[in-house]
């Protein structure tokens, strides 16, 4: 199918592209990763296209204060190859990896995917296990947005009408932390994927970050789970125990790829997995 008529404007600055998306029913174009096959598939009919490609203020990787700030147009591939991403937030660039393959990876935007708020994509959940904030800009000016209040539903964001994701703020975490993902095909979306950190004090554990994607309408963050781990070695028990609390608090859907009750019993085990692996490179 070919994507039904819509009206094209490419802005030079942030200022433009927010003026532009006020028009109702705007969309923004930037790697095209999501919304160029929902264009062609005429599941998404915009009346107006605003392509930021050349909104330069919007293509960053550094360090500042003390944590990873990403520009929302930086390209996956970009990060994940990235030496301060590897340095400072490895668990980031791991599940950079798993974002399609490298061509998509080449082209697709780091806020193109959070902004597309798909639950079975990698990035809102890791954002989510890293305790990222994102910065928001619209026509009443910037906020900022924490990455666990960022997500409402399936592809549904706290984005207001006109608001456009800019920044990707990251704290840096040098303690242990392991993906473990599921899915049909290698670089498929996942089916559930678990996304661990745990920062250590000998053989106890102070705290536990774990998010799971595909296990519900949004990135899953199985607080109790996290509370058992917190302030006790992590035996073989007590990993089993928060791995059986993941699979309670999360809320897969079933569909054609695999029923609920599967990608449940899949969290608890991935969850089992990557905390141990977390552990051993704490």
């Amino acid at each position: 199918m070919k994507a039904a008529p819509f009206e094209y404007f490419r802005a030079s600055s942030l200022d433009e592209a927010v003026e532009a998306l006020g028009t109702p029913d705007a969309r923004v174009l930037a790697g095209g990763q999501s919304l160029v096959p929902l264009l062609n598939l005429r599941q998404a009919r915009p009346s107006l296209v605003v392509d930021i490609n050349r909104v330069d203020e919007l293509s960053f990787l550094r360090e500042e204060n003390g944590r990873l700030e990403i520009g929302a147009l930086t390209r996956h591939r970009f990060a994940e190859t990235s030496a301060v991403v590897r340095s400072e937030v490895p668990l980031l660039a791991e599940a950079l990896g798993y974002v399609g393959h490298v061509a998509i990876r080449n082209r697709g935007t780091i806020g193109g995917s959070l902004a597309h708020a798909d639950p079975a994509a990698e990035l809102p959940a890791v954002m989510v296990a890293l305790d990222a904030g994102f910065t928001v800009h619209g026509p009443d000016g910037e906020r900022i947005v924490a990455a666990r209040d960022f997500f409402l539903g399936p592809h549904r964001t706290a984005l207001a009408p006109g608001e456009l994701l800019t920044r990707i703020s990251v704290p840096p975490h040098r303690g242990g932390w392991a993906v473990e993902e599921l899915s049909r095909r290698s670089r498929d979306l996942a089916l559930v994927a678990v996304f661990v950190t745990v920062t250590m004090s000998g053989d106890v554990c102070e705290s536990a970050r774990i998010a799971v994607a595909g296990a519900g309408p949004t990135p899953i963050r199985p607080l109790t789970a996290e509370k058992s781990l917190a302030g006790g070695p992590l035996t073989d028990d007590a990993i089993a125990l928060a791995a059986e609390l993941v699979a309670t608090e999360t809320d897969p859907p079933g569909d054609l790829h695999a029923p609920a009750g599967y990608r449940r019993e899949m969290a608890a085990v991935l969850t089992r997995r990557a905390i141990t692996r977390a552990k051993e490179s704490a």
